[in-house]
């Protein structure tokens, strides 16, 4: 602290490293040292503001971001012109006009994971934010570093700090999404992310052998997503109708984001994640960009069928047959495949059905619920022609036999969007529904829906077709 007083650059720098390399992994202090801590965050606020190499800089901005993760430091710290201070460094200020200067990255950096530090853990810096206006602030950097790609850490957390901002102010969401365009923005950011080439107004390439997405890319949209949840929160019940394009467009976005992989199993789970949660939120009318006409070039591939290769294709085969189950009436269904073992592989989890699997169980309804091609493509992979009648319908492996377990679910939750989204993929029909779940497992939601007596629910279907199997004919009675 003496040296921090005194103002010799390269004597800060040392001690700060030290203090930074023996911290680095600390979360929780010992509140004897309380005081030497406060006192510390303050000198360093005092150096910061002197002339002082960005070596040294960066050093401050360490130690800073990890006191700042102590609430009770925060305290007497936390004050409009420190604030301001962080800011400066950050490049947030309207008067920095560009970012050239590659030397100040790693301060910017530092300094907006201070921020969020701060922010998130400081009452005082929440009214702060809003009294300085950073959600502006940071979509104004954003705009500055949106297509460049060897800066993805400053977006990264631009966007981290943009999404606590709209997380922890109902009152920014509105500011985001009207005042500062956020939806166009940050829905830029994503195809940036993701070099998204357009080859139709809704519809992007996608390289199915292309390299995975970087560790920072698949960081950079996981942020993003997580920001524009925030921004589009309300949009499916309330939206104008000339926000439709801007909503399928991001609808698209999203789309290529199921169909690409991050650089981990893990990280391409939490990118999906995100991505069925921000569809949760886009109008249900928007989500018939999910799915697209197959080009001339598919459909020729299409039509080629397993019996004209040679039986010693079986690579070859298997390609043809898995690209077949991901097409439905001249539809590509593909991202609504990817939707459907997201699915299952929630349900095989076996534990946060509530948060994990819900989600997408619910997206999957209302997109059958609203888009025909949808539901009888789901209906198809879910509930194929019944020919197994002798075990019970809770019995087995398939994704029907592990939905229809869930219809009995201790969660209400989870056991009501269980049941509904079968009982849509059903066309609403009570005598289809029992088919294929049987009485009991039913008996939950007809009641519900007053509907033990037979009939069928409030919305209309197209008229069903026969497709009974002999098998269940024969067992019917």
């Amino acid at each position: 602290l003496y040296i921090v007083r005194a103002g010799e650059a390269g004597a800060i720098e040392r001690v700060l490293r030290d203090y930074s390399d023996k911290h680095r992994a600390t979360f929780k202090f010992e509140s004897t040292d309380e005081d030497k801590r406060k006192k510390l965050c303050e000198g360093i606020f005092k150096v910061l503001v002197k002339d002082i190499p960005t070596t040294c800089q960066v050093s401050c901005l360490e130690v800073l971001r990890i006191l700042s993760r102590d609430k009770k430091v925060l305290v007497p710290v936390t004050t409009k012109e420190n604030m301001q201070i962080l800011l400066r460094l950050a490049k947030l200020n309207e008067s920095d006009d560009s970012l050239e200067k590659v030397s100040e990255f790693p301060v910017i950096v530092e300094s907006l994971k201070c921020l969020c530090n701060i922010v998130f853990n400081s009452q005082m810096a929440q009214q702060l934010s809003l009294e300085l206006n950073l959600a502006a602030k940071l979509c104004n950097l954003l705009r500055k570093c949106k297509d460049r790609k060897f800066i993805n850490d400053i977006k990264c957390f631009d966007l981290r700090l943009l999404f606590l901002l709209s997380l922890l102010h109902t009152d920014i969401r509105s500011q985001l999404r009207y005042e500062l365009q956020g939806l166009p923005l940050l829905t830029q950011i994503l195809e940036s992310a993701f070099s998204i080439k357009w080859t139709d107004e809704y519809e992007s390439a996608i390289d199915h052998n292309g390299p995975p997405l970087s560790p920072q890319e698949t960081d950079c949209a996981i942020e993003a997503l997580k920001a524009l949840f925030n921004v589009t929160v309300d949009s499916w019940k309330v939206h104008k109708e000339s926000d439709s394009h801007q909503f399928r467009v991001m609808a698209a976005v999203l789309r290529h984001c199921l169909l690409i992989v991050g650089p981990t199993e893990d990280k391409t789970e939490e990118l999906h994640s995100n991505a069925v949660n921000l569809l949760s939120n886009v109008p249900v009318s928007c989500l018939d960009v999910l799915i697209c006409p197959l080009t001339h070039e598919e459909t020729a591939q299409e039509a080629t069928t397993l019996d004209e290769l040679p039986s010693d294709k079986t690579a070859e085969k298997e390609t043809v047959l898995k690209k077949n189950t991901m097409v439905y009436n001249g539809m590509n269904m593909e991202a609504i495949h990817v939707l459907l073992n997201f699915m299952e592989k929630r349900i095989d989890k076996g534990s946060s059905y509530r948060e994990g699997l819900t989600p997408v169980l619910s997206l999957l309804t209302e997109c059958s619920r609203a888009h025909r091609n949808i539901r009888k493509f789901l209906k198809d992979q879910v509930l194929p022609p019944l020919r197994d009648v002798t075990n019970r319908p809770e019995v087995g492996s398939t994704v029907r036999n592990k939905l229809v377990r869930l219809m009995t679910h201790v969660d209400l939750g989870v056991k009501q969007i269980a049941a509904e989204f079968l009982f849509v993929l059903c066309k609403e029909r009570v005598d289809s529904l029992l088919k294929y779940t049987g009485y009991g497992n039913a008996a939950g939601l007809l009641a519900a829906r007053g509907l033990l007596a037979g009939g069928r629910g409030d919305n209309w279907y197209s008229e069903d077709e026969d497709t009974d199997t002999e098998e269940y004919k024969n067992a019917k009675p």
